[in-house]
């Protein structure tokens, strides 16, 4: 079963500094609905205004994909940790309880676009140090997985997230470990198809729920980059 939400269906918010679509429930927007798909806690697609900062906060036991799409990020925590991002760096990071984080778009000029993940992470397993990874100009590549597999970054959690860019007309399967899966579309249209549905049309911003399907099937309309996420049961 493949359900596609459009982007404007999702919860929005509009700070000045700060321009978001949340696709669960997160901050002022909450929909019982959509308050998170198996452990996929948090979506967020957010663009933060040049020279715009999110003051320090914690997190829960969770780990925090950030996918740097435009612009460049400071991160720091209170431990005095600190590193600079730009655009095509994924950072991984497990929160850890006592210690918070903030995010500073440090460009005078460009705005950050980024995405945020918040994936609920195992209790019995530690923290793990940052972890960084360059987005590849390949039509399919494990960014994350519990196994570290295939110089993936490692997950506290039973989940594989892969990064989808396809040039007009290229087409790929995706196959599926689990029962779950959500496709982000980050920019482009394509058509995906699993076992039961027709082709359906998903945009920029689009996302895509999957359930029970063992692989889905991806044709690009346009240039297409999109997120995989592979949720186990």
């Amino acid at each position: 079963m493949i359900i596609t939400r459009a982007a404007n269906q999702c919860g929005n918010a509009d700070y000045g500094w700060l321009q978001a679509r949340y696709t669960f429930s997160f901050g002022h927007y909450f929909d019982p609905k959509f308050l998170n798909y198996q452990a996929l806690r948090v979506l967020n697609q957010e663009i933060l205004a040049p020279k715009a900062e999110f003051q320090p906060k914690s997190y829960p036991h969770v780990d925090i994909l950030n996918i740097i799409l435009q612009g460049e990020a400071q991160y720091r925590d209170s431990e005095g940790n600190h590193i600079h991002a730009q655009q095509g760096d994924c950072l991984l990071f497990s929160a850890r309880q006592g210690i918070s984080y903030s995010e500073h778009n440090p460009n005078d000029k460009t705005p950050l676009v980024r995405l945020q993940l918040w994936l609920n992470a195992c209790p019995q397993q530690e923290a793990q140090p940052l972890q960084r990874r360059v987005l590849p100009n390949k039509p399919l590549t494990l960014l994350a997985s519990p196994t570290s597999e295939s110089n993936s970054m490692h997950l506290r959690q039973q989940v594989w997230i892969s990064y989808i860019e396809l040039k007009n007309r290229d087409s790929q399967i995706l196959p599926l470990r689990g029962k779950h899966a959500y496709l982000q579309s980050i920019s482009g249209k394509a058509r995906i198809n699993g076992n039961e549905n027709s082709d359906l049309e998903i945009k920029c911003g689009d996302g895509v729920f999957i359930q029970e399907e063992q692989r889905v099937a991806l044709q690009a309309d346009t240039p297409f980059r999109g997120l995989l996420i592979d949720l186990a049961d």
